[in-house]
Parts: structure tokens; C-alpha cells; sequence
């Protein structure tokens, strides 16, 4: 039986939010009252009713990934022979730049630098962009240099471990990524490359919820039985959710991150403004948003999400749970009260809320006030690391790995072996700051080989101000 052919006129008649149809790569879908629902916002998908989407579609997401989400049923037909595609601005705007080669590039600030030129437009204002004024961003990185090292000599360094443990597996560094959406945006490979450079290198990778293939797919690109972790956003429709999370169980990860620090979609000035002046030079529509209103809503993410919801994930699962997204000390006491495995210090990269404190401010409030905690629950932390010295100074004050996040999107613009020369860039770093600072594993890390004393009038001690308190005015 043949496909039903549908031309491109009775497309472009189903232009409503509740009488849509958008075609990719030759399939005319039904998205009606699919917007809403949309991981990515309404918008994108509301630009391209009752239009060829597919440019759009093919730099985010994996051929499979609308008939993983809509199913079969919303399959309308192919569109007809020899129909036009509708243009992506951003692609057409943007001109492939030489790369300098892989081996010229000897840190991984050179990556950002060569993904401003090599990545399109609208995926380097993606990532590259933070919240309002950027404070928490640039803090993330500037206070890890505020942090000094006091060196031992005459130890015996001539041989260096880097590997670690945990959950009874021996990885070859602490070194994960943060899981970053739609990493398509910066590679056609998107996570599955990140699969291969971190198999390459002997390290677990975390993979996101919101991943531009599946995690099938990408759990495929690993050797069999080969270590990863799943980062949870929870969703407001919760059959979604335990869905996703039995698919999720069935490929036996190290361990659920859930994601707790970006309730509501924060307000990214910058990325908004390349929106906006995108959206400039197309035809308006009035359903469009304007810079100046709220951010939107995640639709996919469930903004009333209690510690309750953190131990029902856990017994769910029966799998090591961590909270991501921990910016206080009290709530790293909470997750390990609720029976959680680990915590994993982050404010979003600075894209949650801006003047959140720095991350490893946090794990020196932690250290502070309940340092007993650290005994118990492994540390993830991510925020501002870009050197071999800073994956150091964060293992000597209790953390067990650490993630980094734009790093390796940038080094996606070589794909696979961009991930693994980050990698081998950081281990080297890493095995010579040790050496340098008197150690040979990391297990011999510890605070004393670290000077923090100018964050110290910085670090709060306890739950409360140390000294205002709320006023209590009477109301009338």
C-alpha cells in the first residue's frame, strides 16, 4: 500500500495550534496542541505551521526523534514529489570557517575561541550566552584563581594515578561532562560523539533528558556495560516521566541526576536578543514573544518538584540518586537526609539564577558548616572549571569528579576527537599539578594543601544571615 501523498497548498492550511501539520524530511506530521508540550518552547514549532520545518529540525534533533515523540498515528503522509524545503536564516547567514588544526590547540580556552567562528549563529548565542548580567557566570571561573595551592616537595612524585573509584567502578579521571542539551546544535553527532570521546578516554558520560538523540541511541554508541549516568528534568506530566524512567532503568545507569536548580526558564538576555533580532527580518506573527516579557515556561519540567519527589525517584529506581543543582549547604544536608547517594554542586553554568553564588563557594560553605556529609555522599561539581589546577583545587576540598559543560561543546566542533583532546588535555594538567603540588593519587588530596583564605569572609557558616534578621512589620 502506498504512502499518502499530501501537497504542499493542503500544508500549508493546517497553520493553527490546534489544527497543525510541519513537515520533515519529507514526512507531513500532525503537531496539534503539540506546541505546548514541545521540551524546546512553543515557538519554534508555531514559526513553521503549515511549513517545511526540516532545517530547523535537522540541526537539533536525531532522523528518528519526531517518531519517538508523536508516534505513528500523527504520521499525515509524504509530501509531494519534488516540493520545495523552507530555508533556515541561521544556516543560510552563517559560512564554514577553517579550523585550525587539533594538535595547534594545547588549552581548552583555545575551543571557545574556534567555536565563536565555527558554530552557527544562533547554537554560539545558545551556549555561549548566560543569565541577565552574567555575574554568576564569570564568578564560577574568576574565583577558582582566588584559591591557592601549598605545594609539599621532596614527596616522591616521579609516578601519578588519576584514575578514581565509585559505585565499584575505576574510572580513568574524574572528568565528566555537564549534560547540555541538543548537542547537535554544535556537531551532527551531538551526544553520540560525546559517547565516543568519553569511551575513548575511560570515563562515564552523563546523559540529558533533553538530548538530541535517544538515550538508546546513545547507550548504543558505548561498548556493552560501558558506565553513564542520567540526568532527570521531571516532568509535569508524570506518566511521562515514569516512562522515561523505566527506559531509562532498562539501560542500567550509574545513576540519576535530577535536575532541581531551573524550576522555571530563566531570563538569558542574550540569547533572547539573537531571537528577537531574528525574528526581525521574518514576516510577525502574533503569537510571537517579545523581549521584553517573561521567559517562557519549561513546559517539560514541573516547577512544583519537592524533596518528596527526590525519594520517590530513588525508590522508583533503585538506582544511586543525586540532586543537581545544589547551591546552599542546608541542601546538601536535605539530600542526604532523604537517602539520596550524592549531590551535585551547580548553579546552571551561571544560566539559572544570576549572583547565585559560585559553585565552589558552595563546596566551601559545605566544608564549613556539615562537613561530616562529605563522608557520606559522593560530589559532582561543575561552574567555571578550565584547567588541570581546577579539577585539583575542587577533589582537595571534597569533591569526587567533576563536570564540565561548554568546554565540551566547543570541542564539538571537531566531533569526536575534539571531546577526546579536552580530555587528554585536562588529564595531562591534572597528572602535572599533582605532581607539582607533592601527591601521586588523588587520594591524597586533601584541604590542606589549599589556601582559601580570600574567599573566607565569604563563607557562611550555618543556615541563617549572620547577623540580619526579617523585619516584622504589623499590618493594618
Amino acid at each position: 500500500m502506498s504512502a499518502n501523498r499530501v501537497s504542499l497548498l493542503e500544508v500549508s492550511k493546517h497553520n493553527q495550534d490546534d489544527d497543525a501539520w510541519i513537515i520533515l524530511n519529507g514526512v507531513v506530521w500532525d503537531m496539534s496542541g503539540f506546541a505546548a508540550r514541545h521540551p524546546g518552547g512553543r515557538d519554534v514549532i508555531e514559526e513553521y505551521f503549515g511549513q517545511d520545518g526540516s532545517e530547523v529540525y535537522n540541526g537539533i534533533h536525531s532522523p528518528g526523534m519526531a517518531e519517538k515523540y508523536l508516534g505513528q498515528s500523527k504520521k499525515v503522509g509524504l509530501v509531494e514529489a519534488g516540493a520545495p524545503k523552507t530555508g533556515d536564516s541561521d544556516a543560510e547567514d552563517h559560512v564554514p570557517v577553517v579550523k585550525p588544526d587539533l594538535d595547534a590547540i594545547i588549552s581548552i580556552y583555545e575551543f571557545e575561541k574556534v567555536a565563536e567562528t565555527a558554530l552557527r549563529p544562533k547554537s554560539w548565542a545558545y551556549i555561549s550566552g548566560s543569565t541577565e548580567n552574567g555575574l554568576t557566570k564569570a564568578a564560577n571561573q574568576d574565583w577558582y584563581q582566588r584559591i591557592w595551592f601549598r605545594p609539599r616537595v621532596l614527596t616522591g612524585v616521579g609516578r601519578v594515578d588519576i584514575s578514581t573509584s565509585m559505585f565499584g567502578r575505576k574510572w580513568a579521571s574524574p572528568i565528566l561532562n555537564c549534560p547540555f542539551s541538543s548537542a547537535m546544535l554544535a556537531h551532527e553527532d551531538g551526544e553520540l560523539a560525546l559517547a565516543r570521546g568519553f569511551d575513548a578516554c575511560g570515563n562515564p558520560m552523563v546523559i540529558p533528558t533533553m538530548s538530541s538523540y535517544s538515550v538508546q541511541e546513545i547507550v548504543e554508541a558505548f561498548p556493552r556495560g560501558h558506565p553513564f549516568f542520567f540526568q532527570l528534568y521531571v516532568h509535569s506530566d508524570r506518566s511521562e516521566m515514569e516512562k522515561l524512567l523505566d527506559q531509562v532503568c532498562e539501560l542500567q545507569p550509574q545513576g540519576i541526576l535530577v535536575t532541581a536548580d531551573l524550576p522555571v526558564m530563566s531570563k538569558r538576555e542574550g540569547y533572547t536578543k539573537f531571537l528577537v533580532n531574528q525574528r526581525q527580518k521574518k514576516p510577525k506573527k502574533i503569537s510571537q514573544v517579545t523581549s521584553a516579557q517573561r521567559p517562557e515556561e519549561l513546559v517539560s519540567v514541573d516547577p512544583d518538584l519537592t524533596w518528596s519527589d527526590i525519594e520517590w525517584i530513588r525508590k522508583r529506581t533503585g538506582l544511586p540518586t543525586f540532586v543537581k543543582g545544589i547551591q546552599c549547604a542546608s541542601d546538601a544536608r536535605k539530600a542526604l537526609e532523604c537517602g539520596c547517594a550524592g549531590i551535585y554542586i551547580s548553579n546552571h553554568g551561571g544560566r539559572a539564577l544570576d549572583t547565585a553564588a559560585p559553585s565552589i563557594l558552595v563546596l566551601l560553605e559545605i566544608q564549613a558548616t556539615c562537613p561530616e556529609i562529605l563522608d557520606k555522599l559522593e560530589v559532582f561539581i561543575d561552574g567555571g572549571i578550565q584547567r588541570g589546577t581546577d579539577i585539583l583545587k575542587a577533589i582537595c576540598l571534597g569533591a569526587s569528579a567533576v563536570c564540565l559543560g561548554r568546554p565540551f561543546f566547543y570541542s564539538l566542533a571537531y566531533g569526536e576527537e575534539g571531546v577526546k583532546h579536552v580530555i587528554k588535555i585536562l588529564e595531562a594538567e591534572l597528572a602535572t599539578a599533582m605532581q607539582l603540588v607533592g601527591i601521586t593519587s588523588l587520594e591524597q588530596a586533601h584541604p590542606g594543601l589549599v589556601n582559601t583564605g580570600e574567599l573566607e569572609a565569604l563563607i557562611y557558616r550555618g543556615d541563617n544571615h549572620p547577623w540580619a534578621r526579617k523585619p516584622r512589620r504589623a499590618r493594618l
